[in-house]
């Protein structure tokens, strides 16, 4: 009975020495060790409700793209579209307003091409306090300057008191000043010259123009246009909606490289602001 006893023992040491050896071999083992010896478990996909998010570490080019966020936040392209901020965009004419300006603005003869000029579209704040949606045509060459130029102005509260292409007075200039009209392209000579304005080339805007008339001397016998806003010729004189040098409309277009018509010397076009296309 001994002698059964002690092989019995033997054979219940040396098990747990193999359980003991299998433990220690076990817990020792690496993940590759692992993986070859689990592979269904190692490399099965990970189950999941949702999508899997994971963080990488961006690249340079992702890393300055980051920094200039802003920048592109504000010049975002889409389908042609240029956005700046929210409602405040410029895009190459759709041929709906192609149809619309042809034949008025762009008249006949124009030799502005189409490819050149950009429909502009900016909120503002009118002269009741509602804020409104402006249509510009303008130069390619300016649509960026004039999308950052009202959207500060909007930001200001500023107000103007409409934003419409001038195709709504039959290209007619001087009926869009005596309606006060914030307007830019208009395909048309300098007066009494051959020619083409910065209007015609769509470098030029008006801003609240009845307001900030454009005066000329003949003969020493001032001239005011529109018509009606002689009174606002005095520039000594407060008055609501007057651009000058401490404006803010003044000092947004300088800002961005415009010259004002109120600093010329021969005649004063207080509502005027142009910049040269090889300036822009």
């Amino acid at each position: 009975m001994k002698k059964y006893t002690k092989y019995f023992g033997a054979a219940v040491f040396f098990f747990l020495l193999c359980i003991t050896a299998a433990i220690i071999s076990h817990s020792s083992e690496t993940l590759s060790d692992y993986a070859d010896r689990e592979p269904e478990v190692a490399y099965r996909e990970p189950e999941s409700d949702g999508e899997i998010s994971v963080t990488r570490p961006m690249s340079a080019a992702q890393a300055e793209s980051a920094d200039g966020e802003t920048e592109m936040n504000a010049k975002e392209m889409t389908a042609g579209r240029t956005v700046y901020q929210p409602d405040f965009y410029y895009e190459p004419l759709s041929d709906d307003m192609k149809q619309r300006i042809t034949g008025v603005s762009y008249r006949e003869d124009c030799t502005i091409p189409y490819e050149d000029l950009r429909h502009v579209s900016v909120l503002y704040v009118n002269f009741k306090g509602n804020v409104s949606t402006g249509d510009i045509i303008c130069n390619k060459a300016i649509a960026q300057d004039l999308v950052e130029i009202f959207y500060e102005l909007y930001q200001a509260d500023y107000q103007i008191e409409q934003i419409r292409l001038i195709d709504e007075y039959a290209a007619d200039d001087t009926l869009s000043m005596q309606d006060n009209n914030t307007s830019c392209f208009n395909y048309r000579t300098i007066a009494g010259t051959n020619k083409i304005s910065m209007h015609g080339k769509g470098l030029a805007i008006d801003i609240n123009p009845f307001f900030n008339p454009y005066v000329t001397f003949k003969n020493g016998t001032q001239q005011v246009s529109p018509a009606g806003a002689e009174s606002y010729a005095d520039r000594s004189q407060p008055f609501a909606y007057k651009i000058d040098e401490n404006d803010l409309c003044y000092k947004l277009f300088t800002q961005h490289g415009f010259s004002w018509g109120g600093n010329w010397n021969h005649s004063k076009d207080y509502q005027h602001f142009e910049k040269k296309a090889e300036e822009s």
